[in-house]
């Protein structure tokens, strides 16, 4: 059983910065990609950041450059550092991430997504 675990978030002004983690653990072969997405209320759920295995990343356009994504291979954890956090910015962060595991000597890859974490920036 594979399960993505977050950390962080939580409530801060307009200006500030929050961390948040989000760690993989079980029956793991290896982690592809990893990312965080958002869901406001009353919103659909929106890429934020992506980052490949290399260290290649992706951004939603609404956070380039206040947001960055980063991950430990070996921790199989993704970080997502937010800065210059706006009121819009509030919304529950769900992890993402495609990870590969053996079934019967076979690998399989499956997407999984963390439990998310709220997010409240007040003006």
């Amino acid at each position: 059983q594979v399960q993505l675990v977050e950390s962080g978030g939580g409530s801060v002004q307009a200006g500030g910065s929050l961390p948040l983690s989000c760690t993989a653990s079980g029956r793991i072969v290896e982690i592809s990609g990893m990312g965080w997405f958002r869901q406001a209320p009353g919103r659909q759920r929106e890429l934020v950041a992506l980052i490949d295995r290399g260290g290649n990343t992706n951004y939603g356009d609404s956070v380039k450059g206040r947001f960055i994504i980063s991950r430990d291979n070996a921790k199989n954890t993704v970080y997502l550092q937010m800065d210059g956090l706006k009121p819009d910015d509030t919304a529950v962060y769900y992890c993402n991430a495609d990870i590969w595991t053996s079934v019967g000597g076979s690998a399989t890859m499956t997407n999984y997504w963390g439990q998310g974490t709220q997010v409240t920036v007040s003006s």
